[in-house]
């Protein structure tokens, strides 16, 4: 070697960068032709991809019905659990595990009609889940009956004279039950759907993403999403709840984008602060009081 030459120092191998394909599981979904869900898997993802989350540290709870096969084509760890009780599952998994990033994904009947009465306390807990919903407005894996956000006058096998009952709005659910993130997709944009994923996924709280996907086979809304979708103003103000109710109660174009965001505190990381202060428990004398 010359005198004075400059010898490199070996390169340690940087981290591996993970593309689209390490977060696919291999098995290949089955939902029908056209599925809005194959938009959403598509967004989940590229939203992973983006935040280069390795797959040991993710976690995706579902519970039943189409939407809810998702964990079985993602590489991360996955639930599949009961009808309606994917909230509770995830909840506790996060207060045991705060830790793992965890996405609770189901449709309008998991989460809206079983599991309705679990979505406002992880809301108002602000336990740090992102929660997406893929809307098509009909129970598809049972074959056509109606949903709890089925338009009025829709027809189906539960409904054959039309629906007579009004919707639910997701997002003014999302926004009264203090969720601190609050958005809306459309499936035929997985793109504009990645992005809000990830966003949702960097929030640390509840993170509720409202996705239209439309069912193909057995409600096929999408010239009726393709001629009323609107993005949000690029003024909007995210931090004005009011301001996000009101256009939830009033909007005649469907927006698509964040419509709110808050920090709070999330419950898991208030809980965990309690953990100095806990002692053992005695069981013996506890007993002794009711002898």
């Amino acid at each position: 070697m010359p005198d004075g030459a400059v010898t490199e120092a070996p390169q340690k191998p940087g981290p591996e960068i993970l593309t689209v394909g390490d977060y696919k599981s291999g098995d290949k979904p089955i939902w029908c032709p056209g599925c809005g869900d194959y938009g959403v898997l598509s967004a989940m993802y590229k939203a992973l991809t983006s935040l280069q989350w390795q797959q040991q540290e993710v976690v995706v709870v579902a519970g039943i019905g189409c939407s809810s096969r998702t964990p079985y084509f993602m590489s991360t760890y996955g639930i599949h659990g009961v009808h309606g009780r994917s909230l509770p599952m995830a909840t506790g998994l996060k207060l045991a595990r705060p830790d793992l990033h965890i996405l609770v994904v189901g449709g309008d009947g998991d989460l809206l009609a079983i599991g309705a009465g679990h979505f406002p306390h992880a809301a108002s807990r602000n336990i740090d889940l992102t929660c997406i919903m893929m809307d098509n407005q009909t129970y598809g894996l049972t074959k056509a009956q109606s949903s709890p956000t089925s338009l009025i006058g829709h027809k189906s096998k539960s409904t054959p004279y039309g629906v007579i009952a009004k919707p639910m709005n997701p997002i003014l659910y999302a926004l009264s039950n203090g969720a601190t993130f609050v958005a809306r997709a459309y499936s035929a944009k997985p793109n504009d759907l990645a992005q809000i994923i990830a966003a949702g996924m960097r929030h640390t709280g509840f993170s509720f993403i409202h996705v239209q996907s439309p069912c193909a086979e057995f409600f096929n809304t999408y010239d009726y999403y393709d001629q009323r979708i609107e993005a949000l103003p690029e003024d909007w103000d995210r931090h004005d709840l009011k301001g996000s109710i009101d256009l939830a109660l009033t909007e005649e174009k469907v927006h698509l984008g964040i419509f709110y965001e808050e920090e709070r505190a999330s419950i898991e990381r208030q809980a965990h602060e309690f953990e100095g202060e806990k002692q053992e428990f005695d069981l013996a004398a506890y007993l002794q009081k009711f002898a």
